[in-house]
């Protein structure tokens, strides 16, 4: 397969692969580019970074032009090759093992990446995924981006949800306990609104573990297979793994996944192959969802 062309299973489009597609102009992180990023801001002062390793002729001559990586299918292999060399609005935070990240390209309102720096990262995840070790030193790192990515949500959105809403009142003073309550009223579970997996044929060829918010609410959100690599089987949990030898999530083309009928994550309406009425509509949901 071509290192630049993308295929009939890719989830991403060819300029996507190749880091040249259009950015979202929101930023990152959904603030407005040019103002602070309160979710690096949170992670950066607890993590020193390695200084920057010497530029190098090859490596500069490797770079894309958006992503600041090795371009093609290569490109993640840039953020855990030097993970200082990136702005924090792109490197949440990195470690020995793992480098998380920003999607360039997020399919939804908050849409983060765990990228492992291990051998294995260079095998298809359902291959990587069968050795003991690495398994669950995937899964344990996942789980505290998918907290960080939790508390992320909170500070956008809670202001916006009614569940929040009414936790709040109650300890500001603003509003009474209920007689029969047997405690505070429960937050919204924002942990319970993240998509945590891997893409059943992934377009990078570096492995890759996507956080994001079930939303679905981003401009970068172009085409059908953007949307149905996040709401089908495409997407495999990360708790599925290993995979049993007869999964049929481990011949997506097989199974059809991005060919299926378009139905909204939120209420079930099928939308057939109406992408841009879909889109439309998922603009409404993400109100009614930021509101819950």
């Amino acid at each position: 397969m071509s290192t630049t062309e993308s295929d009939s299973e890719d989830a991403i489009t060819r300029d996507e692969i190749n880091g040249v597609a259009p950015t979202p102009e929101s930023g990152p992180t959904g603030e407005t580019k040019g103002k602070r990023n309160a979710f690096a801001e949170l992670m950066t002062p607890k993590l020193t970074k390695p200084p920057r390793a010497p530029a190098t002729t090859t490596l500069s001559s490797t770079r894309g032009p958006l992503t600041g990586g090795l371009r093609t299918r290569d490109g993640l292999g840039a953020y855990t090759a030097d993970p200082a060399s990136f702005p924090s609005s792109r490197v949440i935070y990195h470690n020995e093992s793992f480098v998380a990240i920003n999607d360039l390209y997020p399919k939804a309102a908050l849409h983060t990446l765990l990228l492992p720096r291990s051998p294995r990262s260079r095998l298809h995840p359902f291959d990587a995924f069968e050795d003991p070790a690495f398994l669950p030193s995937v899964r344990a790192e996942t789980a505290v981006l998918r907290r960080l990515a939790a508390k992320e949500l909170q500070r956008r959105y809670g202001r916006f949800s009614e569940q929040d809403r009414r936790r709040e009142a109650v300890l500001n003073g603003e509003a009474e306990l209920d007689a029969d309550a047997d405690g505070l009223p429960d937050g919204r579970d924002w942990d319970r609104e993240l998509l945590v997996g891997v893409h059943a044929h992934p377009s990078m060829n570096d492995l890759h573990v996507h956080v994001l918010s079930r939303d679905m609410a981003s401009e970068c959100m172009r085409h059908r297979k953007h949307y149905q690599s996040f709401n089908t089987p495409f997407l495999v949990d990360i708790d599925d793994f290993p995979l049993a030898a007869d999964d049929p999530r481990r011949h997506p083309g097989r199974a059809g996944y991005l060919n299926q009928d378009l139905r909204c994550w939120r209420c079930g309406r099928n939308f057939g192959n109406q992408f841009k009425k879909l889109k439309e509509h998922l603009a409404e949901e993400f109100e009614a969802w930021k509101r819950q």
